[in-house]
């Protein structure tokens, strides 16, 4: 069965979708203004407690991708990290202040406390605008279609295009007004950077921040012995060889 076209009022395109779209430009500006306003300037990071967390980072980002690179290669990688004499991971780490903790830990104690009401600030920031104005999305403007892609979808789409919108039979393709919302929230970043330079607030970095804090938080020499033991029982393995094999493989499951 063929479903008919559905044709876009452009009524619609002046009053839901150009309205959303400025809204959210207009209040991503203003939190880059309102953020260089309550972000301070003189907090100090120790350089040393970087280098730490870093070390840790690369460490797992070599067991992550070791299949990549060969064999000599990741020799000499986990010889710079787990060398008894002088590798990275082996280091004496002194337990010092750092900044960059949110919280109280061992080994990590936070050199000013006000760094916490920083962090609440930059949450808050984050939190409040987005669930004002995805309220004030879903209450004025849900159920309507907004735009259309211009290239066909498969069926797993349909979710992530589509919210608010429980219609089987409309066209994978079409785009609801809530998700217009959540497509102009990730991807508004490279706009913000154009008109505002480098130094703008990124929603996702922020959340990747969070994410990744715990670790600055924790005892760096427990992290270091922990690291050390993962990266020593990796068991290498390239990928290269098999690469085409599992790439038809892969190819054969996303199209089946």
């Amino acid at each position: 069965m063929t479903v008919p076209d559905v044709y876009l009022d452009a009524q619609i395109r002046n009053w839901v979708l150009v309205p959303i779209s400025l809204t959210m430009f207009v209040v991503g500006v203003l939190r880059h203004f309102v953020n260089k306003l309550m972000t301070r300037t003189d907090v100090k990071v120790e350089l040393k407690s970087i280098r730490e967390a870093q070390c840790v980072l690369r460490s797992q980002r070599l067991r992550a991708n070791v299949g990549y690179i060969p064999h000599k290669a990741f020799r000499a990688k986990r010889h710079f990290f787990t060398n008894k004499e002088n590798g990275v991971l082996n280091e004496k780490i002194e337990s010092v202040a750092n900044p960059m903790s949110p919280m109280g830990m061992p080994g990590g104690q936070p050199a000013d406390p006000s760094m916490l009401v920083d962090m609440m600030k930059k949450n808050l920031g984050m939190v409040v605008p987005q669930m004002l104005i995805y309220n004030w999305v879903t209450f004025f403007f849900s159920g309507f279609v907004v735009a259309k892609v211009p290239f066909p979808l498969t069926m797993r789409f349909r979710s992530m295009l589509q919210r608010g919108i429980d219609v089987n039979s409309l066209d994978i393709t079409y785009v609801s007004s809530l998700s217009w919302y959540f497509l102009n929230l990730f991807g508004m970043r490279g706009l913000f950077t154009l008109v505002l330079g480098e130094n703008t607030v990124d929603d996702t970095a922020i959340m990747q921040q969070q994410m990744t804090m715990g670790m600055n938080g924790a005892d760096p020499s427990k992290a270091y012995q922990i690291e050390k033991d993962n990266i020593d029982m990796v068991a290498y393995r390239w990928f290269m060889p098999d690469m085409e094999r599992h790439c038809v493989s892969l190819l054969k499951h996303k199209l089946a």
